[in-house]
């Protein structure tokens, strides 16, 4: 991990088109702005990681509908 101290309006950049600006710092709480192009999705972690479960759970194929394949294609041999 690299481990960077940054002040207010500073930035830092990943690749060449993503730019991470720290926006204000109150405490311990720091407002990051984050540039990147409109077909790089953005996402705090706990929301990535709650994605990405879903698409888990989604992805997965009860038993029941398993054997549909099976069923549909004696349909089709008739």
């Amino acid at each position: 991990m690299l481990v960077l101290s940054r002040k207010k309006n500073e930035s830092i950049m990943i690749g060449d088109d993503i730019e991470i600006v720290v926006v204000e710092i109150k405490g311990d709480q720091v407002k990051l702005g984050v540039k990147a192009p409109k077909n790089i999705t953005v996402h705090r972690a706990e929301v990535y990681e709650e994605i990405q479960q879903e698409n888990k759970k989604a992805s997965s194929v009860p038993k029941q509908i398993t054997g549909l394949g099976s069923l549909f294609s004696q349909f089709k041999k008739k």
